[in-house]
């Protein structure tokens, strides 16, 4: 089961990175004669209602759909990581005040930041995958820091203060290995939460501007052809679907290897 679900998330993120040159025809093309068509040999799944190739949208969406959730996902670990262990090792009022901090971020309705920052700041996923990121932290940020709680108690952990190794040495080098498991599940997670979000803005129309091929705007620019063409609209959405439980189940996975010992 692993193998398979890291194979599919394995597909799609090549779909992002190569989309665009693997894409049978130009995802901008328009052919009016040809618009809101059913699937064919020629359109696998058929066209949009300017005649758009539908597969080479999806394809050249991939991108934007994956790769920004993708630097949501490393920037929201790097941050959490970080700041977790810090104040987890450290307590005292580097705790206290990174806390207290945790709490009120974590208390500002996120999707409606999003909303605000990008539609105040204006278009495109920049604004929004910064936002994610800084949202996003808090949550994982307690998490780490409950765990380097425990840890830093431990025989180990006493053993490498009591042979004098630096704070950074024993919280990189020792306490963030047994870490590893739910780092990794966390970084998972924010990945789903990122594109379940970005998808969710370019629906709404605050995100990519009009006709940009990705999956979200699809869902919305699409789903009036539910009744020519319902793959228009489908498709997309049941991609954010697979990769999203994909990612989540992987996550799972993931978790239960590392907590044993490693991915085998």
């Amino acid at each position: 089961m692993r193998v398979f679900l890291t194979g599919v998330l394995g597909l799609a993120l090549v779909a992002a990175v190569a989309g665009t040159w693997l894409a049978p025809y130009d995802p901008g093309a328009q052919d009016l004669a040809l618009g809101a068509a059913g699937p064919s040999a020629a359109h696998w799944l058929g066209t949009d209602d300017l005649g758009r190739d539908v597969l080479s949208r999806l394809l050249a969406g991939a991108g934007s759909a994956l790769l920004w959730p993708v630097v949501v996902a490393v920037c929201t670990m790097l941050l959490s990581t970080s700041l977790g262990l810090l104040a987890g090792y450290r307590r005292g009022w580097v705790d206290a005040v990174m806390m207290r901090t945790v709490d009120l971020a974590i208390a500002l309705p996120g999707m409606l930041v999003l909303i605000v920052v990008v539609g105040v700041l204006g278009g495109g996923y920049g604004w929004a995958v910064l936002a994610m990121a800084v949202l996003f932290t808090p949550g994982d940020i307690r998490v780490i820091r409950s765990l380097t709680l425990a840890q830093r108690e431990l025989a180990y952990a006493e053993a490498a203060r009591t042979l004098g190794l630096r704070p950074a040495r024993i919280m990189f080098r020792h306490l963030l290995p047994n870490l590893a498991p739910t780092v990794v599940a966390s970084a998972l997670l924010s990945f789903v939460a990122a594109l379940v979000a970005l998808a969710g803005l370019s629906f709404l129309g605050v995100g990519l501007p009009a006709g940009t091929p990705d999956w979200g705007l699809m869902v919305e620019e699409n789903r009036g052809l539910l009744d020519l063409n319902p793959w228009a609209a489908i498709a997309p959405a049941a991609l954010i679907t697979v990769v999203a439980c994909t990612a989540t189940l992987l996550g799972d996975r993931a978790f239960e290897s590392l907590s044993k010992g490693g991915l085998r």
